[in-house]
């Protein structure tokens, strides 16, 4: 059994040449290479393509880089929750590349086994898909998506043997998983090193085969940044939590369901053990209980997709992100909640991008809006403006066409019948006459 030189940190950060592609593990700070990435940022090294879900937080793993000026290209699912990587990447001082979170995991999967590219339904028709080729496969616009490899891959995992074998804990596997397979040299930070044959067979998740190096460094909170800790963030008004209770009355016992930052974050407090629903997170958890009471974090918990400590419900379970949206893509997802900035008449969504605003981020919406087996969107019916978001068309870019289900707003529940928007429920506080007044879009009555 071969066994995988064990190096430093700075070490690890000197195998790193000028305009190399770095692909960095992590989901914000969790399952983050922190140290291997500070030590880089200690560096001249230049012109580097950094690959990541996002480029960490501000002056954190990858944003320590962004801010020394070693970043040539930034390649990512969501940029926004670092504000200087929107900045930068706004300002042209960075060359960027958009992909769906999905998008993004399944292509640096393809990269690792030898895959030159596939076709996925995610992002057709959008701005995310212009200038790529696309195909109508099964009666659906597919875009093509080439594999992504790296140079350099620089992962976290939790545990490692003397052999490269590594063992990811909770919903740390992320982007680690598939990135450790798609570089010409993977180097693992591990929190601990342990003989071979201390690991189960069973219980490994990246064979030694993949890896080229290991660093053994101890992982701090102060390493996890926002994540480290709980803090709420949650906005509770009546009638936020009236939108929330309606989105929940549409779930069935069964349903594996996903939520969206935002209100729908909401439903999750008011699910029950006996509710029998399963809440999926798409960086990689099965099962997903309410925040911990202890006010634990990141070193202790898993966290769901908005980066908060959670807790897992007996039977949850763990995976990658690649493996995530396979569920998503796959249809094994019955119900997705999400955030929307308008909703159209036709059944269109609009939710990740409001030209000249610092928003630089998809993450899994596309994903979700294509493949969940039901879409419900929960949305404030006015701009600050007074505008309404519930419109004949979209103005704003697209996230995915004819997909929304169902549209709960602060006044009113619209569903979408044979293709036709249909009022059928007045909320709380609200009347039909306000309904009318405050709509853009043209829609029929049905009412309860």
């Amino acid at each position: 059994m071969k066994t995988v030189p064990i190096i430093s940190a700075e070490k690890a950060a000197s195998l790193v040449k000028d305009g190399d592609i770095i692909l960095g593990g992590g989901f914000g700070m969790t399952g983050n290479p922190v140290n291997i990435i500070h030590e880089l940022a200690k560096t001249k090294t230049k012109d580097l393509t950094f690959i990541a879900n996002n480029v960490g937080e501000p002056n954190m793993g990858g944003g320590r880089l962004l801010n020394n000026g070693q970043l040539k290209k930034m390649i990512g699912s969501f940029f926004t929750s670092n504000r200087e990587a929107v900045l930068a990447a706004q300002e042209g001082r960075v060359e960027y590349e958009l992909l769906p979170q999905g998008t993004l995991a399944e292509a640096i999967r393809a990269g690792g086994a030898g895959i030159g590219g596939f076709y996925t339904p995610t992002s057709a028709g959008t701005l995310i898909a212009e200038g790529r080729e696309t195909k109508m496969l099964n009666g659906k616009e597919q875009v093509f998506i080439e594999g992504i490899r790296g140079n350099v891959a620089i992962i976290r995992a939790w545990k490692a043997d003397t052999a490269g074998n590594l063992q990811y804990r909770m919903t740390e596997q992320n982007f680690n998983r598939a990135m450790a397979t798609a570089a010409d040299i993977v180097i693992a930070e591990v929190q601990e090193i342990v003989p071979n044959g201390e690991i189960d067979p069973n219980e490994i998740h990246t064979p030694g085969c993949f890896v080229d190096y290991l660093v053994k460094r101890k992982l701090t909170e102060e390493d996890l940044g926002s994540s480290a800790s709980v803090g709420s963030s949650k906005v509770i008004d009546e009638k936020r939590m009236n939108m929330a209770k309606r989105a929940f009355a549409e779930l069935e016992k069964g349903d594996v369901v996903n939520l969206g930052i935002g209100i729908p974050t909401l439903v999750a407090d008011l699910i029950k053990p006996e509710d029998g629903i399963i809440l999926h997170t798409e960086n990689g958890m099965l099962g997903v209980g309410p925040e911990p009471k202890d006010g634990g974090g990141a070193m202790y918990y898993p966290v769901n997709a908005g980066k908060v400590p959670v807790t897992a419900l007996p039977g949850s379970s763990y995976f990658d992100s690649a493996d995530s949206f396979a569920m998503i893509r796959g249809g094994h997802i019955d119900v997705a909640i999400m955030g929307g900035l308008e909703v159209d008449a036709q059944g269109n969504l609009a939710n990740w991008s409001v030209p000249g605003k610092p928003l630089l981020g998809v993450g899994g919406a596309m994903d979700l809006a294509s493949g969940a087996k039901k879409l419900i969107i929960t949305l404030r019916h006015t701009d600050r403006d007074g505008g309404s978001k519930v419109v004949e068309n979209c103005t704003l870019p697209i996230t995915d066409f004819s997909c929304v289900d169902m549209l709960i707003t602060e006044l009113a529940v619209f569903k979408f019948i044979d293709g036709q928007l249909t009022l059928i429920e007045i909320l709380p506080g609200s009347t039909l006459e306000e309904v009318r007044e405050k709509t853009e879009a043209k829609f029929v009555e049905q009412l309860q």
